[in-house]
């Protein structure tokens, strides 16, 4: 085989491709993003990945509701202890709404 020689070219080409190959399956092995054929990049994702991320936002949709709900009892306990006017029966009504 020749340097010249069109199997040494074609023994080059072989090579890289057989380079470029590896690096790719070891990139994914490992996690690291991948390029696709557009030059984008292709991330590794876990096959559970979206059933956790769908029990995380309804966890945290019933978070929010119970703090608002938090929220909005606090505000009528501070009004409960800064009202001077308010009189025992006014008083025993509203605590009565909170339970």
């Amino acid at each position: 085989m020749s340097i010249g020689g069109p199997a040494f070219v074609l023994a080059i080409i072989a090579m890289s491709m057989v380079g470029w190959m590896v690096t790719t399956w070891m990139r994914a092995k490992h996690g690291y993003p991948v390029e696709n054929e557009w030059g984008g990049t292709v991330h590794r994702t876990a096959p559970d990945a979206d059933r956790k991320i769908a029990l995380l936002e309804g966890d945290n949709a019933k978070l929010a509701d119970k703090i608002t709900r938090l929220e909005d009892r606090i505000s009528v306990l501070e009004r409960i202890a800064t009202d001077a006017n308010g009189g025992a029966a006014q008083l025993a009504d509203q605590i009565d709404r909170l339970r």
